[in-house]
Parts: C-alpha cells; structure tokens; sequence
C-alpha cells in the first residue's frame, strides 16, 4: 500500500465511522428539567408540544416533573433541581424576589380564580364576607383573585377571615360547611358544583379583565437563563408550534388532551377550564411583550404579593421579565 492508497483508506475509515456516528449525534438531545402544574392553563401546551413532538424537533429532551402548587416548583427551582417551570399567578412572586427569570407566557386565567359562597349560610353578596371566613391557599392565583375581588367590592381583605390551606383542603372545609366561603381555581369548581347543590360562584377573574389579569407563564433558574439563551428559544419555538395548533384546532386538541392525560376528568370539565384562560397566538402575544402590556400584569400581581408580604424593596418587573428573548425568537 503506497501513501496515497493509505491516506485514501483511513480517509474512508475514518468517514465511515463519522457516517456511522452521525445517526447518534443526529439523535444527541438537549435535556431540560421542567416542573409544572397538572392544569390545563398550565401545562396544555406542554403537553401538546410532547404529543405533537414540537419539542422533539427542537431537540429537546423534557424531563417533566408534576407538583400540586406554584410555591412547590419555585421552591424546586431555587433549590437546584430544576432548570425551568410553568405556573399560574407566583410567576410574579418570587422572581420579584430575585429568585427566577420570567421568559415566557401560557395565557391570562381570565376566569380559572373563582369565589364560591354558601347560600344555605346566609352568604348571597360581597357585603355579606364582611367577619365570615374565606378558605383558599395564599400566595396562589386564588388568592391574587380574591384580593382583587374583595377590594372592587370595596370590602377591605382585613374585614374578612382568610383561611390558609391546600386547594383540596379548602375545598373539602367549603364542602363540609366549615367555611361559607372558598376562592379556588378550576377544575376545583367542578367538585365544589357537584357537591355543593346551592353553592353560587359570586365571581370570577373575567370582571376585572383587562383593567387585570392574572397571567401564568415560565420562569428559568438564575444560573440556567443566561448561558442556556439557545435552549431556551428553542423551547419557545416549540411551545409556539403547540399553542397556535391549540388554538387553531380548539375541539380537537382538548379532545386529545382529555384521552392522554385528563383521562379521570370528563371531556365537558376539560373545555369548561380551556375556556376559563385566555390565550393568544405566538404572534399576537408579540405585541403585549412589545407595549410593556405584560409587565403591567406581572407588576400588578407581584405589587399584591410583596405587600402581601411586607416586602418594600424587590424587582420590578421590568426587571425579572425579559421580553427580549421571546421577541428574537418569534418572527
């Protein structure tokens, strides 16, 4: 074998083994540790995008991670075991904090908060809370909505009882009769009606839109955000691809998230929450990124939160939401 027969040789050895390889390499995907809610304002596009293999084609891997409560998965995230989450209202808690970056929106739960009163207690109007106790989880969308609530009624949040717990133990303390009161999100309303014949819904997010809105969206930990910026727009591009078919194809898409993933759920609940949000397609959300309409929601909730909480100096959020990075992705 001379040299130029030996170089051609290790030439084609050497690209059969790139061609052999290349199927791996082509296969090589970028793993992301998500956690998120099991509500259909929360993770219907997630969902949709793992169906439909949205994600896949970006060459996302999701590690997808259920938890019960917004305060669960931010604490989740802080403590380093996930690199991004999906959630409702406590989006705009805890980045205000410092603790997350907000990159991306699902939709406004023009309607998923709901206060639900007892009749048979005596309670058919926002005058009759006044001393009466109001169960809900604080700190939660529930909780942005019934502040909210309380104070266009023009009762002051101190002139009611507020009684702190899980969203399943609120609503069996609402059940029972231990409390006239119960502000909750969907689908918690569909036991509370099943249960409670003479319960009335006084209100819902929907009357104080778009003055409000109660927004829930996607926050990266501190560390993940800035050096995983091309990650991060690949997720949006599939999160993109998932919403648009949802909202193109409405019937269809919540008939196939009932079947995989809503199975205990009946297919009428199911639409009864998707038409409790209100979404946008990836192109209409452009122009809310652009006019600062977003901040002004997340600066809304994150103002009830950190009074809520005493706390005077935080971020706003101007700075812990970054629109940049949605608005270069989406063309």
């Amino acid at each position: 074998m001379d040299r130029r027969q030996f170089l051609t040789t290790t030439a084609g050895i050497a690209l059969g083994g790139f061609a052999a390889a290349a199927p791996a390499i082509a296969q090589a995907k970028t793993k992301v540790r998500v956690g998120y809610l099991h509500t259909v304002a929360v993770d219907g596009q997630i969902w949709t995008g793992m169906d439909r293999g949205t994600f896949d084609e970006q060459g996302l891997d999701l590690e997808l991670r259920q938890f019960n409560t917004g305060l669960e998965i931010f604490q989740a995230l802080i403590g380093g075991s996930l690199d991004v989450l999906a959630t409702g209202a406590v989006l705009s808690n805890f980045p205000a904090r410092g603790q997350g970056k907000v990159f991306l929106i699902n939709d406004i739960e023009v309607a998923t908060a709901q206060l639900w009163v007892r009749s048979d207690q005596g309670i058919k109007s926002f005058d009759d809370l006044k001393g009466k106790r109001i169960a809900t989880a604080t700190g939660t969308t529930a909780h942005v909505f019934l502040d909210k609530a309380l104070r266009a009624n023009k009762i002051d949040p101190k002139e009611v009882e507020l009684v702190n717990q899980t969203m399943p133990a609120a609503v069996t303390a609402f059940i029972s009769g231990a409390v006239p009161a119960v502000a909750l999100w969907v689908p918690f309303n569909v036991t509370v009606r099943d249960k409670v014949p003479g319960a009335v819904k006084l209100a819902d997010a929907s009357a104080y839109y778009p003055q409000a809105a109660i927004i829930g969206g996607w926050a990266a930990a501190n560390d993940y955000y800035e050096p995983n910026k091309e990650t991060l727009g690949k997720l949006i591009r599939g999160w993109a691809e998932a919403n648009d078919y949802i909202l193109a194809n409405s019937a269809e898409a919540m008939e196939k998230l009932q079947k995989a993933h809503y199975s205990q759920t009946p297919l009428a609940d199911i639409n009864e929450s998707f038409k409790a949000q209100k979404m946008f397609t990836s192109r209409e959300w452009k122009q809310y990124y652009s006019d600062g309409t977003v901040t002004n929601w997340l600066q809304q909730s994150t103002d009830f939160f950190m009074a809520n909480a005493g706390v005077k100096d935080f971020t706003p959020a101007s700075k812990y939401f970054d629109p940049s990075l949605y608005l270069k992705t989406i063309t």
